[in-house]
């Protein structure tokens, strides 16, 4: 008979490279995140969380639209944090929003900046999908 094929783990992440102690401590306090296309309200933020796994950082988000329909996520590993900016390795959906049926998936490298002394980290790949201009943004 033959022997089943023997499944590794995936392999650990990197260490979060932590380049600016005060811009860490922003992103683990981080307190919602939003796309433009579902609503830049405060009270309408989606939830962000952050975990550790050993000495890596780990990030999930997700914003839906009040009327149920329309969501974004974010999901990744933060590879590095800068005073200005981190740079996540992950996947990024956006579904059903501005319009329906319109779905975005794409995993890879993205940077999020902090520009203009704003309250928030923006994904610096703005049309990274339809050629729409996504404003993906986590408040700290």
């Amino acid at each position: 008979h033959d022997a089943l094929p023997i499944c590794s783990p995936e392999p650990p992440a990197a260490p979060t490279q932590v380049q600016d102690r005060p811009a860490l401590e922003r992103l683990l306090g981080a307190s919602g995140m939003t796309l433009q296309w579902l609503s830049w309200t405060s009270s309408e933020r989606g939830q962000v969380d952050l975990s550790w796994q050993d000495r890596a950082l780990f990030l999930k988000g997700e914003q839906r639209g009040t009327d149920g329909t329309g969501r974004v996520s974010v999901n990744g590993h933060v590879v590095r944090i800068s005073a200005d900016e981190f740079i996540l390795n992950g996947t990024i959906i956006i579904e059903d929003t501005p319009d329906a049926g319109r779905r975005c998936e794409k995993s890879g490298e993205w940077r999020f900046a902090v520009t203009q002394n704003r309250k928030y980290w923006r994904l610096r790949q703005f049309e990274w999908c339809d050629y729409l201009t996504d404003y993906i943004d986590i408040y700290f």
